[in-house]
């Protein structure tokens, strides 16, 4: 029974790592030459509803600004390291690019609304964060774990895609790849 009980731990803890990785040090992907449309889906704003126009926004509502979508959650420590980072740039681009933060840790089995929101005002963090509902978004954008940071460009197409933590400075290079387009 004890032997049982450890491997089932260890696949735990194995399963939980994949759902909240660290990332490598590039996690970066570029789309086809087709341009790829980011997958359309709907967020919830726990907060920015000011910013964006609305409690809830689709992500084809936010077409003709280029929009930077980061998929995090609540117990995610990886997401927690990224986030001051992710303010600061917020706070460098407003007017240029628009920051999202979209809890996922519902499907990754990695906390709840409370938690999420829990740790936005823990870490001061006030750009537009929210949930969506719809189950598809992780299969059809291929969110392999978080965090995860999506690259949108103006007309709606996928710039580029980050698996794992990412830092201000590369956040900014490769939003300021996307401007220059």
């Amino acid at each position: 029974m004890k032997i049982i009980m450890l491997a089932i731990m260890g696949l735990a803890m194995v399963l939980l790592a994949g759902a909240c990785s660290g990332g490598a040090a590039d996690g970066g992907s570029q789309p086809s030459e087709a341009v790829e449309t980011i997958y359309d889906f709907n967020i919830s704003l726990y907060q920015g509803s000011e910013v964006l126009g609305s409690e809830t926004v689709a992500v084809s509502d936010l077409r003709g600004q280029p929009v930077v979508l980061n998929f995090w959650a609540g117990l995610c420590p990886p997401c927690r390291a990224e986030m001051p980072e992710f303010q600061d740039f917020a706070d460098e681009y407003e007017g240029r690019a628009t920051l999202v933060g979209v809890d996922l840790g519902q499907f990754f089995a990695l906390g709840t609304e409370e938690d999420a929101v829990a740790l936005l005002q823990e870490l001061g963090v006030t750009y537009p964060a929210g949930s969506t509902d719809d189950g598809n978004l992780v299969r059809e954008l291929g969110v392999l774990g978080l965090p995860a940071t999506f690259f949108v460009a103006d007309d709606g197409s996928l710039h580029r895609k980050w698996q794992g933590v990412l830092n201000g400075d590369k956040l900014a290079e490769i939003t300021d790849e996307m401007l220059a387009q």
